[in-house]
Order: structure tokens, then C-alpha cells, then sequence
């Protein structure tokens, strides 16, 4: 070990509070989905580039959810830009690729947005992978 101190980097409060906000809407989501008769395959799944929020499936239908959290509904609906569906969909290849038990299923791209004191919001097929 040298002998120069570690710094580290303070957390930002800004990006931790979203941090937290966006780890509870997850968990709303998945109660929801839950209780919709989906079974949870992933959630947060990783790949170079991109991150899947949940991997759900209910019979042969195997579902990518991205979940978003903003101060009001409409403001959430719109917070997903084309780039960040790009990444989606490839983020989607690739969980079929690693797990090709799933990759015979259909395939859809929902949304649940959540905002404090409302219901969340599931919008099945909120975009497809030609947008």
C-alpha cells in the first residue's frame, strides 16, 4: 500500500435521494406486477451500456419494464427518450442470449410510471423495438 491517503467522493444528496426514490418505485412496481399474475426473472439486470429495471413474465410473454419516477404522472410518461429505448431493446438481446430458455417467448416493452400520492401506472406496450 502507498503511503497516500484514499479520497473518496462525497455522495451527491441530490443523486442519492433519486437513488432511493427510484429503488422504492421498482419495488411498487414489482408488487404491482405481482399481484398482475407476472413472475420476476430480474430486476436491475446489467449489461455494458445499459440496465434493465425488471425482466417479468406471465405465460409466453416475457417483459421488459422500465420504471420511472417523476413528481407527477405525466412527467414520467415522457422521460423516456429514443436513446434510452435503444438501450432497452439491445439490453433485451442480450438477456435472451444469456438466457435462451426465454427467447422463444414474445417479447414487450412496458412502462410503470410512479408519482407520490398516485397508483402506479402499468402501460403495457408502451413502445415496441422499431420505434
Amino acid at each position: 500500500m502507498s503511503g497516500r491517503p484514499v479520497r473518496r467522493r462525497e455522495a451527491d444528496p441530490k443523486r442519492s435521494g433519486a437513488w432511493g426514490r427510484g429503488r422504492l418505485a421498482e419495488t411498487a412496481a414489482a408488487v404491482l406486477l405481482i399481484f398482475k399474475g407476472y413472475r420476476i426473472l430480474a430486476r436491475r439486470w446489467r449489461t455494458p451500456g445499459a440496465e434493465i429495471d425488471m425482466v417479468v413474465r406471465r405465460g409466453n410473454c416475457l417483459v421488459f419494464v422500465e420504471v420511472k419516477a417523476r413528481t407527477n404522472l405525466a412527467e414520467a410518461e415522457i422521460a423516456l427518450g429514443n436513446a434510452q429505448r435503444r438501450r432497452i431493446t439491445e439490453a433485451a438481446e442480450r438477456f435472451c442470449a444469456a438466457h435462451p430458455r426465454h427467447a422463444g417467448c414474445d417479447r414487450r416493452y412496458d412502462m410503470i410510471l410512479v408519482s407520490k400520492g398516485a397508483m402506479p401506472r402499468h402501460i403495457p406496450g408502451a413502445f415496441d423495438a422499431n420505434f
